[in-house]
């Protein structure tokens, strides 16, 4: 038996998800959390096979949690799990330690066939996203200005696009206001972009939030 910890700050998406692998006959979750906080203290005093992870949890977000499992257990697959195409953060959190990266619109039957995969020590991409790494390759593809920013500057991004002030994204983040200033400079100089308005903007172009 897989025994599975899904970590996402919705209940219904929670129940979803139970109630497919519930159905696999091999994979049962018996643990859940609601925050990267709950997440981290739960993978702490218990083992589990898989962990799946919303990559916009609150708490720390998605791929700061999957950092600091990775330092507390390194062994522990972690597959990420978000609403944003697999172009846009996919090959990130794989860098960063996901052992696999899935959308939520994908078929319940993809979400069985990742968890045993990873569980079995592989790394799972979709066979989509292979082919257009594949096609990138080929054409030699310039990376997008997001792709410069580091995975803090792209959060503080999505945080700021989704209408967060610099105090919210502080206080959320737990950092200072200063640090998150700091990091709005550094994304409007990297990106070559001026104002929130033109943040705003490029991420919804691009899908980000």
């Amino acid at each position: 038996m897989i025994r599975v910890i899904i970590a996402d700050d919705h209940p219904i998406v929670r129940a979803g998800m139970k109630q497919v692998l519930a159905d696999s006959g091999d994979i049962r979750v018996v643990a859940e959390a609601d925050s990267g906080e709950a997440l981290i203290q739960k993978i702490q005093n218990s083992d589990y096979e898989v962990a799946l992870l919303d990559i916009t949890m609150p708490g720390g977000g998605g791929l700061e949690t999957l950092k600091r499992i990775k330092t507390l257990k390194p062994n522990l697959p972690v597959l990420m799990l978000s609403i944003h195409s697999e172009e846009q953060f996919a090959l990130r959190t794989m860098k960063a330690g996901a052992a696999g990266y899935l959308t939520k619109g994908s078929a319940p039957e993809e979400l069985v066939k990742a968890i045993r995969q990873v569980a079995g020590g592989r790394k799972y991409i979709s066979p989509d996203f292979v082919e257009k790494l594949a096609d990138e390759l080929h054409h030699d593809l310039k990376r997008l200005p997001h792709e410069r920013l580091s995975d803090r500057e792209l959060q503080v991004l999505c945080m700021m696009a989704n209408g967060k002030t610099v105090s919210a994204i502080a206080g959320e983040l737990k950092i200072s206001v200063k640090t998150v200033s700091t990091y709005r400079t550094r994304i409007i100089e990297k990106m070559g972009l001026s104002t929130n308005a033109e943040i705003i903007g490029y991420a919804i172009r691009n899908n980000l939030c």
